[in-house]
């Protein structure tokens, strides 16, 4: 058997040296291509996941959100609550929110957004929306009569440019009427724009606890408690701990909170990664199947010369899938090349997509996988070809 295989490696390196040397060339750049975008669109949408996933974080729930018990509306003694987590190794800070919906007019323009009381002071220890002010300052603990405005929800002054309802281009300093659900309508100054790029924070509006509970006719309550730990990735065991130290709130990851809508989003990236993969490699089993099928009928009268004089049509195939896996393994070796120049541009200029900039998260598992996808589809596109040809009868392949 080892005799076979040597001179298959002879025919094949024959093949090769005696081939056109761009038509090679040629297709060892195609499968290059067809590697790197094997790799980059994966690589691409687990970077979308992952900036995704920090801002859910950033933004929207911290790590861990703690809510009302069962068949209770609130949480009440808030602060206390609050005092207690904090305590809690392995945390950095809480905070506590209550969000209601309102009514938010201004000239007419008219929306009803989601209104989130917040605490100005430990709030920035848990998320970073104030790190996205534009316009103004974020919110202070005395600043009542005040509000804090997304910019998704400000809006813009100029007509048609708005997808969604808005207040039209309201700006910081002027004047906004905001009707509750009790029907209590009280005015409040924009102090703030905030753009944090997600469409949670931007579609949002914000105001200091003190004024919805003096509204609501009520004290230190709170419909979420929002909490940041020191590291990400073990929230199951901080919940539990939380527990473990007398919280009997419900407790959510923020795994939990974001699950549908996170599954929506990576199962229509899926779908697309699934595409883009199929049709790659069907256009390297094209590409290499026709390389190989062009240099077999060239050569039929070589073929039908090998098989007279007692070369086995076994040895004719695998020269030829020889061929194919040297096409492979080129195109392969170079498509790497162009992957880590690629991967290292948009190291220092990543993607920015409207969450914000996206490097790609390159996955060893995907690169096994890719070349070992490849290696395959170049078996099947040598064989193929070599296995029909070299069924011909002899003479019919020597006369051509």
């Amino acid at each position: 058997m080892l005799e076979e295989e040597q001179v298959a490696l002879f025919l094949a390196s024959r093949l090769i040296s005696r081939g056109n040397k761009g038509t090679l060339l040629l297709t060892i750049m195609i499968i290059a291509m067809v590697f790197v975008n094997l790799i980059f669109l994966p690589s691409i949408i687990a970077g979308v996941v992952v900036l995704f996933n920090q801002q859910t974080i950033d933004y929207s729930y911290g790590n861990l959100v703690i809510e009302p018990r069962e068949n209770t509306p609130v949480i009440g003694d808030a602060t206390k609550l609050v005092q207690k987590i904090n305590r809690v190794p392995g945390v950095v800070a809480s905070t506590p929110r209550y969000a209601a919906g309102a009514t938010v007019v201004y000239k007419g323009k008219s929306t009803t957004p989601l209104l989130i009381a917040i605490d100005p002071a430990s709030e920035p220890e848990v998320l970073k929306v104030h790190t996205g002010i534009v316009s103004g300052d974020y919110l202070g603990e005395g600043d009542t009569g005040q509000i804090l405005i997304g910019d998704t929800l400000a809006g813009s002054r100029e007509l048609d440019v708005d997808r969604t309802p808005t207040l039209g281009g309201v700006e910081v300093g002027k004047m906004v009427d905001v009707t509750f659900r009790n029907g209590v309508t009280r005015q409040f100054r924009v102090k703030g724009i905030v753009d944090t790029g997600t469409a949670g924070s931007d579609s949002n509006a914000f105001i200091v606890r003190k004024d919805l509970m003096d509204v609501l006719g009520r004290e230190d309550e709170a419909s979420q408690i929002l909490v940041r730990t020191r590291t990400t990735g073990d929230e199951d065991a901080m919940r539990i701990l939380l527990m473990q130290y007398g919280v009997q709130e419900k407790i959510w990851t923020w795994e939990d909170k974001s699950a549908d809508f996170l599954q929506s989003i990576v199962g229509s990236f899926g779908i697309i990664n699934f595409i883009s993969t199929v049709v790659s490699l069907v256009i390297a089993v094209v590409v290499i199947f026709i390389v190989i099928f062009i240099s077999i009928v060239y050569r039929r009268k070589q073929i039908g010369i090998l098989q007279a004089i007692g070369i086995d049509r076994r040895i004719i195939i695998k020269s030829y899938i020889f061929q194919a896996l040297f096409i492979c393994t080129c195109g392969t070796i170079a498509g790497c090349a162009l992957l880590l120049a690629l991967l290292q541009y948009l190291a220092v200029y990543p993607l920015v997509f409207p969450g914000g900039p996206v490097a790609p998260l390159l996955d060893t598992g995907l690169v096994v996988q890719s070349v070992a996808s490849l290696f395959v589809v170049s078996l099947i596109a040598g064989y193929v070809p070599s296995w029909l040809t070299t069924r011909e009868e002899i003479l019919s392949a020597i006369r051509g």
